[in-house]
């Protein structure tokens, strides 16, 4: 419920909180750091865990035909790190399970953000993420028990559905739109394809965040592309409720094909896929890294896989080739 700042001040720059106070609006500061390369990796950091602790407590958990809340149970990572863990342990659903992701990601990144700069300044980062849990915690306390909170000269506002968050609910994976798409991947999925297309989700998530491929995109939250012009390659994960297809894990070399009458011009084209490699178990964090590692945004290494017969591995990988699609 908080958004963070930096500002120059007296040749250090101050690294600042913002949010709703009793008399609107303020900001104070949290502390101050050598230069604004040192502080805008913090700054990125505090905005994305601020976001990624808010959002979930703030909306509706719509799924089905009951409307209920979302749990609060990451907020304890914020000042646990003993139990940052459990962020990717649970299967409450795709879209949380995505947020504690990606609020583990954030605290791993202001780990390593801090880790260089003075003690006090880490002692002032930890106390401000314990104000951030307590003031969410009090909220939600008030809220949902009708338990008033006492107010103070530092209080920190939380509204429900209206969270005061740098981005908004629209960090990717926390808006509206990303919420409804997964809640409809999961639409009819028993509790046992539910746990796996968490594990299948958090899989790719890592993976994509290990590459130094910069090209590789995730298309939706069940497949990571690599798109450089005319081949095209597409990590595709099984969708959680079976539907689309979509049951094993595969691995899709494709090339474009125009649909005008200039053969070069592909600005209106269909995919075309040239060779699939299709697993009925996930392939490991390792695999997927290496084969996005080796595509590198290269057409000519897509190219060249696409040459590869059934039977063989992509050059380089350890996927093997299932079907060939000639014409």
């Amino acid at each position: 419920m908080t958004v963070y700042s930096q500002h120059p001040n007296r040749g250090k720059v101050q690294i600042l909180a913002t949010y709703r106070g009793p008399g609107g609006v303020v900001s104070s500061t949290v502390t101050s750091v050598d230069d604004s390369a040192r502080a805008a990796p913090i700054v990125d950091a505090l905005n994305r865990i601020s976001a990624c602790a808010t959002v979930p407590v703030s909306v509706w958990d719509t799924r089905g035909d009951r409307v209920r809340s979302y749990p609060d149970d990451h907020l304890a990572a914020l000042t646990a790190p003993s139990v940052r863990g459990e962020l990717l342990e649970g299967a409450h659903s795709l879209w949380y399970e995505k947020a504690t992701w990606l609020l583990h990601q954030a605290l791993t990144d202001l780990d390593a953000a801090t880790a260089a700069v003075p003690a006090p300044v880490q002692k002032a980062i930890t106390a401000e993420l314990e104000t951030e849990a307590r003031g969410l915690r009090d909220a939600l306390v008030e809220y949902s028990e009708g338990i008033e909170i006492p107010e103070t000269e530092n209080q920190r506002y939380w509204d429900f559905q209206s969270p005061f968050v740098a981005f908004e609910g629209g960090l990717e994976g926390l808006s509206a739109e990303d919420r409804e798409r997964l809640n409809r991947m999961e639409r009819g999925a028993t509790a046992e394809q539910l746990r796996q297309g968490v594990a299948d989700l958090r899989l790719l998530l890592d993976a994509h965040a290990r590459c130094t491929n910069a090209e590789a995109m995730f298309m939706d939250d069940f497949t990571i592309t690599d798109d450089p012009f005319d081949y095209y390659l597409n990590v595709d994960a099984p969708r959680p409720n079976g539907k689309h297809g979509r049951d094993d894990w595969r691995i899709e070399i494709g090339l474009w094909v125009s649909d005008l009458d200039d053969p070069d011009d592909l600005t209106s084209a269909t995919g075309q896929t040239v060779v699939s490699c299709f697993r009925p178990a996930p392939p490991t964090v390792a695999e997927i890294v290496t084969l996005l590692n080796r595509s590198g945004g290269r057409s000519e290494q897509l190219a060249a896989w696409a040459k590869t017969p059934v039977g063989e591995a992509l050059d380089g990988t350890d996927f093997v080739v299932t079907q060939r699609y000639d014409n």
